[in-house]
């Protein structure tokens, strides 16, 4: 008989009074910061793989910050509907700030992941600014810090390997970092029910507990593959063998479907990696739509809209556990996780760790299956650091 992991706990009502307060609540701790941050120019660059935006007020205060490499895709909107809006504001009204360009010149309109991959990049430059200003890192700024390091899992991005292939995929992955806990790719993406090759999934599933013991901690993601009916099935053979989670079972922007898996069955449903609407990150908290709320803070609109989720989630006993887009996306996470104090108990890694770290001069160490979480100001990335300083400026507002 499965039982839910004690790392979990039952959802619960909540008062939707409760929900608004966080919702249009404030998030950051400026004390301190007594004079105006006028941000100067916003500077968009590109050096060794990465994107990079850095903030410049009027004093020469300077925040740094990489954004998800989608932000290629999103560039127009960057360009005319985000980072124009900042220029001349203090840096001070972030959260204000955040919302305001929301409504400026109409963007609710192009609501949508483009458009808050394109806020993120502002927002995190702004937040390592302010981090910086004040002496303290990012996540300081939030709350008091309550965690030193995260534990990991292995997340792999694989549907087109045999059971046998993906287990020795996952099993060298897991003696080079210590992860206790993984996570594999089940179904056809977006699919309709197709498996990604005939029989993968549940085989994969069964293999992975008897190939890895009773000690592993296992998380299956459907990306959308299923219906309510297939979706449960795997969530009855997930419960089988004990599995941890199960992520995103049904498509994204189905949330009945999801609701009704996340009711019928018993193990944990993670879901929100694709959502940008705090509104509906509502809905999901209100209607207890999963048990494992996921938003990317990359993808949401960066660190102020994805505490707001965070926090309402907290309210009904929901867990985070974030979603990773690529690359300098854990970093984020780290933060995230130092002042969060219902963030889940694994949160995922992806391969870039030693591409990520130059930025932040080796400061991040992973061992035995855990990540410290920074203590530089800000995000701890230095202005002046080689790969800021040799960045090719592609665009420049001012």
């Amino acid at each position: 008989m499965y039982t839910v992991h004690k790392d979990f706990h039952p959802w619960h009502e909540v008062d939707e009074k409760k929900l608004d307060e966080v919702l249009y609540g404030s998030m950051l701790d400026l004390s301190g910061l007594d004079r105006p941050l006028v941000i100067k120019k916003i500077e968009y660059l590109y050096n060794n793989g990465f994107y990079l935006v850095r903030t410049t007020t009027e004093d020469g205060h300077v925040g740094v910050a990489v954004p998800t490499k989608r932000i290629d895709l999103a560039e127009s909107l960057l360009y005319r509907c985000v980072a124009p809006y900042f220029i001349g504001k203090d840096a001070r009204d972030i959260e204000a700030l955040v919302d305001g360009v929301y409504v400026w010149k109409s963007n609710y309109k192009l609501a949508g992941l483009p458009f808050f991959i394109a806020l993120s990049a502002i927002e995190t430059s702004i937040l390592d600014l302010l981090g910086k200003a004040r002496g303290v890192t990012v996540g300081e700024l939030f709350g008091k810090r309550i965690k030193e390091s995260v534990n990991i899992y292995y997340a792999s991005g694989n549907r087109q390997t045999t059971p046998e292939e993906e287990l020795e995929i996952l099993a060298r992955k897991v003696a080079e970092c210590g992860a206790r806990a993984i996570k594999f790719k089940i179904g056809g993406r977006m699919s309709r029910n197709a498996d990604s090759i005939a029989n993968r999934s549940e085989e994969l599933i069964r293999l992975t507990r008897e190939y890895f013991g009773p000690d592993m901690i296992i998380h299956a993601d459907g990306n959308g593959s299923y219906d309510v009916q297939t979706a449960l099935r795997y969530a009855r053979i997930l419960e089988e063998i004990n599995a941890y989670f199960y992520e995103e079972p049904c498509p994204f922007d189905d949330l009945d479907s999801t609701r009704e898996v996340t009711v019928n069955c018993t193990i944990p449903l993670a879901f929100g990696e694709q959502e940008t609407s705090l509104n509906r990150f509502k809905w999901l908290v209100k209607n207890h739509g999963c048990d494992v709320i996921q938003p990317d803070i990359l993808y949401n609109g960066g660190l102020i809209r994805t505490t707001r989720v965070a926090r309402m989630a907290e309210l009904a006993g929901m867990s985070v556990t974030p979603h990773v887009s690529d690359g300098f996306g854990f970093i984020y996470i780290l933060h995230f996780s130092s002042y969060t104090p219902n963030i889940g108990n694994y949160q995922e890694m992806k391969t870039g760790l030693k591409e990520t770290n130059e930025f932040l001069d080796g400061h991040i160490v992973l061992k035995d299956g855990k990540l410290n979480i920074p203590t530089l100001p800000g995000f701890g990335i230095r202005e002046d650091h080689p790969l800021v300083r040799k960045a090719v400026l592609l665009r420049e507002f001012h």
